[in-house]
């Protein structure tokens, strides 16, 4: 693993920044939005697959994604673990 970062320790890191939400998943519980201290969520209307226009679901999407810390907190409260992360070190590849 290469890190990019070290810890207040001194220990490697490398943050794993979150880069999709499967919405298919998604309850809408909004845990990962109560969780993120940096607003890179937002409650959405579900789009619809069938032509059903009384079947809204609210699910979680992705506002700000850019402002992602790379804590992965989002992904240790959500009951049904729809999140994507891909470690900076990728991203910065």
């Amino acid at each position: 693993m290469s890190s990019i970062a070290l810890t207040r320790g001194g220990t490697p890191w490398d943050p794993q920044y979150v880069t999709a939400i499967n919405q298919k998943t998604c309850i809408g519980c909004g845990r990962c939005y109560k969780a993120c201290s940096r607003n890179v969520f937002d409650l959405v209307e579900r789009e619809n697959d069938d032509d059903d226009e009384d079947d809204v679901a609210m699910v979680m999407s992705l506002a700000n994604a850019a402002d992602c810390i790379g804590c992965s907190a989002c992904s240790r409260v959500c009951p049904k673990a729809c999140h994507t992360h891909t470690a900076a070190s990728v991203l910065m590849a």
